[in-house]
């Protein structure tokens, strides 16, 4: 039910941004902005595979040190009152080690005593609409949030009771995938004529339990058309299906620089 009532929301903005837009078409323009960025994460939480679940607490130097790919950025297009955005984050990290390991076997509390290499994909599509402009600006948004997280676990070091995953093999690899509707809003307020304050927050669920995400930060509108983005982010999901764990905190400054046109 509760999921439900988000997608319903969130698929209400989506219809009113398509009408909105075919309404004022002829009267204004269409506004772009592309945004890489570099998000300087930490992770903390549970990650399960096939029912042996590992607590993991890797701060952005433990991830930094084993970082293999990553890729993050954000475009979005306004028009009116009304934005649309497609937000795309991937990072893969090898080898992190876990502080302890809960399975078949009993609970057993060696730090590396699993190593961790993950892969977290995640996509964001998401409709917003003005409903204030003033000396704030504040946008309601409703948004779908594609989580995929690919998760391979290997028996690093000899434990009391022995770590082994269901069949008896001594590491185990799997995958998982969900989308959750979300709702949120977001702030923004202008300093000065090259400086604005920045908040977002969001909520919602579906294919997990809980998720959201929220952001403060700060632009600097240094040049024509560029924009220096500098913040904190946290994202939380709380997800877990057949074995499968994916209950994580992953957080910490951003960096970004928006370039429009």
């Amino acid at each position: 039910m509760y999921f439900k009532k988000l997608l319903a929301i969130s698929l209400a903005l989506l219809g009113c941004g398509a009408s909105q837009a075919a309404f004022s078409a002829e009267s204004e323009s269409w506004k772009f902005e592309v945004t890489p960025y570099f998000f300087a994460a930490g992770m903390n939480g549970k990650v399960g595979i096939r029912g042996v679940t590992s607590d993991v607490d890797a701060s952005f130097s433990d991830i930094l040190k084993n970082l293999d790919q990553g890729f993050m950025g954000l475009v979005t297009a306004s028009k009116g009152r009304w934005t649309y955005g497609l937000e795309a984050l991937y990072v893969k990290l090898d080898d992190n080690a876990s502080k302890s390991v809960t399975g078949p076997f009993g609970h057993v509390g060696v730090k590396g005593a699993l190593g961790i290499t993950s892969k977290l994909y995640v996509y964001q599509g998401s409709v917003a609409y003005r409903v204030f402009d003033n000396a704030v600006s504040v946008d309601l948004l409703g948004a779908l949030r594609y989580t995929k997280v690919y998760t391979k676990a290997s028996v690093n070091l000899s434990t009391t009771p022995g770590i082994v995953f269901p069949g008896g093999s001594r590491s185990a690899s799997g995958s998982a995938s969900w989308t959750d509707a979300v709702v949120g809003t977001r702030v923004f307020y202008p300093v000065s004529d090259k400086f604005s304050l920045f908040g977002y927050a969001d909520i919602g669920g579906g294919g997990s339990d809980l998720t959201y995400q929220f952001m403060l930060g700060a632009d600097w509108h240094f040049a024509k058309n560029f924009t220096a983005k500098l913040g904190y982010r946290q994202l939380y999901w709380d997800y877990s299906k057949g074995g499968d764990v994916w209950k994580m905190r992953v957080s910490g400054p951003y960096l970004g620089l928006g370039i429009s046109f």
